[in-house]
């Protein structure tokens, strides 16, 4: 298999460094990694594109290249660029929670969908942070391990099967903010949380803000906020890369 990994956060994030390791420690040197991400964080650009300007790629090291652009830039341009054929793209690990109505504002979530609309296989992961919780990145490997496997294993079975008129696979996964000691968190699988965030608008002079609390935000039962919160692991799958 071949692997297109991105992010939002940019190429030099610790969470891409750790998706990176989550792959080679579960299939080692028996799949082909190529890392094209962002030159710079892009958090929270959704699906925007480049599109009044010549984008600039840069390599950074064997199979790590960067673009100027956004998470979706970065998927066109590798599926553009790269002559062999990607099986599928993980986009992340973004450094905080993506569940909800976020993914709507996601760059973490867009590239993902933008693997998925153009017809390959997508994980987007996230992992949720809390001021309590050390934000460290070593357990991720190990928590990662057993998705990994399954998606790219859904990956190889969609790939022999000979079907191929089925929208192309779409995973959105948040691990949660608990202590790394407190061992592997469950794995659920859920819908994405419809609830809007609840927003304080601040009005000083001719500046304005929304102040939020992220931790305390509505939540519906059951749901991937709802879990998440809980101390799951969540895996929320579409059917169809442009519902959300």
């Amino acid at each position: 298999m071949r692997l297109l990994l991105t992010n939002d956060d940019g190429v030099d994030a610790d969470g891409l460094q750790a998706l990176h390791d989550s792959v080679r420690q579960c299939f080692g040197e028996a799949v082909e990694i190529v890392v094209v991400a962002p030159d710079r964080g892009r958090s929270e650009c959704g699906h925007s594109v480049t599109t009044g300007r010549a984008l600039q790629i840069e390599q950074i090291r064997p199979d790590w290249m960067s673009v100027d652009g956004t998470p979706v830039d970065c998927v066109r341009a590798a599926l553009g660029l790269l002559e062999k054929k990607v099986d599928c793209v993980l986009s992340g690990v973004n450094a905080g929670a993506n569940l909800g109505v976020d993914l709507l504002v996601s760059g973490t979530f867009a590239a993902a969908r933008e693997a998925a609309i153009c017809g390959i296989p997508a994980m987007a992961v996230s992992h949720y942070r809390h001021p309590d919780i050390p934000r460290t990145w070593s357990h991720v490997p190990t928590w990662m391990a057993e998705t990994i496997r399954e998606f790219c294993g859904k990956v190889q079975q969609d790939n022999r099967s000979s079907v191929g008129t089925s929208p192309a696979l779409l995973w959105n996964v948040n691990l949660p903010a608990i202590h790394p000691e407190a061992g592997i968190p469950p794995l659920v699988r859920c819908e994405v949380d419809t609830e809007p965030m609840t927003r304080r608008t601040v009005l000083d002079g001719k500046r304005l803000r929304f102040d939020a609390d992220f931790h305390a935000r509505p939540r519906r039962q059951g749901s991937d906020v709802d879990r998440c919160f809980s101390g799951s692991m969540t895996i929320s799958e579409w059917s169809r890369p442009f519902r959300t």
